[in-house]
């Protein structure tokens, strides 16, 4: 039975197919949460229904979870019937949500002392870049933000950015909070660097990047600005999948005119091989259009790789002026734009030395635990 003293939180996203960074996000959010709970309080997860093994992993990454509160609906269904308002958690007390999966009705603090609801939404893609997500997606992130709208005591969002974004389309008055993330604490180097390296062929020198060739994730734009002249002895490397609806990444390194060999993808990595990518990376480069927090800025600042990014508003905030910003205007232009911004950092040893000293110190700025405890001050104040 859940106590009054307990703060529920969705962590519904662990178990996802594909868990990705809101996943990585309610992960670390959530371990944070426990460790700064305060004196009397706990910390009870809500997921669908999973196999145990799902159930045995969550209680191994989140040792001091004093519940899990298993729906008996898998994920679709309850995703559709929390969209409908159907199915309420038994009991009333404190929710947090670590995405718009919430159960969201009408409720009033004022006389129901303690039972609150605050959601998040990571991004505004679902009205800015809607082609980007299925059509399923979009309908279901617009329904479940006008259920936010309605009921939510709090939205939570990941930059200033996003919040200003969202007041375009949908008005949360002052319910809106900006909690951002922070560099995973899985994200550790291997026990043999240079031997793991060797096995997924890092070469001595390369440009990093993460994404997919989704148009606002800008990959195609950094691909041809490996073209450059003063680019051409430099390889890209691009964690992530190898392509996105009908295009791939060979066909368009090769529409660029480079070589066959000089862009790479290298999947899916796990956390100790990021890391090493990052580590041994020459720079790291995200060149989206449109992000919510741009968290891979500050892995790569975090092992003091010299990043370039590009000046969605959202990156430039995480960032703080510790990385070189390229703009997006004229997108004719970009690709040589990004060009000049990286070959003056590989170019520049000073240069280098420089924002890699700037990096570190940004992200250093951002941690888990600070999220957490803002996490816990926001339902405190409601």
């Amino acid at each position: 039975m859940t106590s009054a003293n307990t703060l529920r939180v969705i962590i519904d996203q662990m178990v996802a197919p594909v868990p990705g960074g809101i996943g990585r996000y309610t992960e670390e959010l959530t371990r944070e949460l426990i460790r700064t709970a305060p004196a009397g309080w706990s910390v009870e997860g809500v997921v669908s229904a999973s196999p145990e093994t799902a159930y045995a992993e969550i209680a191994e990454k989140l040792p001091g979870l004093s519940g899990l509160f298993k729906s008996a609906l898998a994920r679709r269904e309850l995703s559709l019937s929390w969209q409908a308002g159907l199915t309420r958690l038994p009991g009333k007390g404190m929710v947090h949500a670590t995405s718009l999966l919430a159960p969201m009705y009408r409720h009033n603090r004022l006389y129901e002392p303690g039972h609150q609801i605050a959601v998040t939404i990571h991004d505004a893609v679902p009205w800015t870049h809607p082609e980007t997500l299925t059509r399923h997606g979009v309908s279901w992130h617009r329904a479940m933000a006008k259920r936010a709208q309605k009921y939510a005591d709090a939205v939570v969002v990941p930059s200033h950015a996003v919040a200003d974004q969202l007041a375009d389309f949908i008005d949360f008055g002052d319910r809106v909070r900006v909690i951002g993330g922070a560099v995973s604490s899985q994200l550790t180097l291997p026990a043999d660097p240079a031997g793991r390296a060797s096995e997924l062929d890092l070469p001595d020198e390369y440009v990093l990047s993460v994404g997919t060739l989704e148009p606002r994730k800008g990959v195609e734009s950094l691909i041809q600005a490996m073209a450059d002249p003063a680019l051409d002895h430099i390889p890209l490397l691009i964690v992530g999948p190898g392509g996105w609806g009908d295009v791939d990444v060979s066909q368009v390194a090769a529409d660029a005119g480079l070589a066959e060999g000089r862009v790479r993808t290298l999947g899916y990595l796990s956390d100790t091989d990021l890391a090493l990518a990052l580590d041994r990376a020459t720079v790291f480069v995200l060149p989206s259009m449109s992000e919510g927090f741009g968290l891979p800025v500050l892995e790569a600042m975090h092992f003091g790789t010299p990043v370039v990014h590009s000046d969605s508003p959202a990156l430039v905030e995480t960032a703080g002026g510790a990385g070189i910003s390229v703009p997006l205007a004229d997108l004719s232009g970009y690709p040589e734009r990004l060009a000049h911004a990286i070959a003056s950092v590989i170019g520049d040893t000073s240069k280098s030395s420089r924002l890699s000293v700037l990096g570190k110190d940004r992200a250093r700025a951002f941690s888990w635990r600070d999220s957490a405890e803002k996490v816990w001050q926001l339902h405190a104040d409601l």
